[in-house]
C-alpha cells in the first residue's frame, strides 16, 4: 500500500517530471557560459550535454526511439550520442530554450515513467552538484526513483550495483534488500544506483565501501 511519502499513479509521477524540469530550468537560467562548459557526474558530458540529452528524451517519441536504439545496435551510448547533437543548439542559450520547451512536455518516450522521474532527477544533480547549487526534490519523488531503480536495471544498472546490498534511508520510508547496510538520504541512495560515485560520501554503513567499489571498476553512467 502506498505510504504518505510515495508517488505511484502515473499522473502523479508526470507531475513530479515536470516540477523537476521547472526546478531546473530555473537554476539553468542563470549560469554563465563557464558554467555550461563545466564538467557533470555524468562523466562523459558538460552541462550543456546533459540538458541536450534530457530535451530528447522529452522530444523522442517511442518508435524514433526504438529505430535510434536498432539503428545503434543497441548501444545505448552511442544512442545517446547521436539523439543529444540533434537537440543540441548552436548555442547554450538555443540549448536552454530547447529545454525550456520540453518542461511541461511527455515523461519519455516508453511507459517507464518512474523511470523518467529518476532522469531528470539524477541529470539534475549531475548538473548540479559541480557547480554548487542545491536542490532536495522531495522525499516522494526521490522515493518513487528509488523503488524502480532497486526493481530493475533498465536506463541504469542501479539493481545490479546495489545487488547483495541493504538499502535504508534517512528521510523517508524506502527500504530494500538483505546484507550489508547502505544507508543514507534517499536522493544519495539514488544516485548511488545511478553509478555515481560521489553519492558514497554520502552514505554509512559497510555497503558504502561495497558500493564505492563496484561503482569505480567502471560501469557506464549515462
Amino acid at each position: 500500500m502506498a505510504g504518505p511519502h510515495v508517488v505511484e499513479t502515473r499522473k502523479a509521477l508526470e507531475r513530479a517530471i515536470h516540477v523537476e524540469r521547472s526546478a531546473l530550468a530555473q537554476d539553468l537560467a542563470e549560469l554563465s557560459e563557464a558554467q555550461w562548459a563545466k564538467a557533470t557526474l555524468c562523466e562523459r558530458w558538460t552541462v550543456e550535454q546533459v540538458v541536450a540529452h534530457l530535451t530528447a528524451g522529452a522530444s523522442t517519441k517511442m518508435w524514433r526511439w526504438l529505430l535510434s536504439m536498432l539503428a545503434a545496435r543497441f548501444n545505448p551510448d552511442l544512442h545517446n550520442d547521436r539523439r543529444l547533437a540533434e537537440h543540441r543548439g548552436a548555442t547554450p542559450e538555443e540549448t536552454f530554450r530547447r529545454f525550456h520547451a520540453v518542461v511541461a512536455g511527455p515523461a519519455g518516450p516508453t511507459g517507464h515513467t518512474a523511470a523518467w522521474l529518476g532522469e531528470i532527477v539524477v541529470h539534475g544533480e549531475d548538473i548540479r552538484r559541480p557547480l554548487g547549487l542545491v536542490r532536495t526534490p522531495p522525499v516522494a519523488t526521490t522515493t518513487a526513483v528509488a523503488r524502480f531503480f532497486a526493481g530493475r536495471d533498465f536506463t541504469v544498472e542501479s539493481r545490479t550495483a546495489t545487488a547483495g546490498l541493504r538499502l535504508e534511508a534517512t528521510d523517508g520510508p524506502f527500504t530494500t534488500g538483505s546484507g550489508d547496510l547502505l544507508r543514507g538520504p534517499t536522493l544519495s541512495l539514488v544516485m548511488g544506483m545511478a553509478g555515481r560515485v560521489a553519492a558514497c560520501e554520502d552514505l554509512e554503513g559497510d555497503g558504502a565501501a561495497v558500493l564505492r567499489a563496484r561503482l569505480r571498476s567502471g560501469r557506464r553512467t549515462s
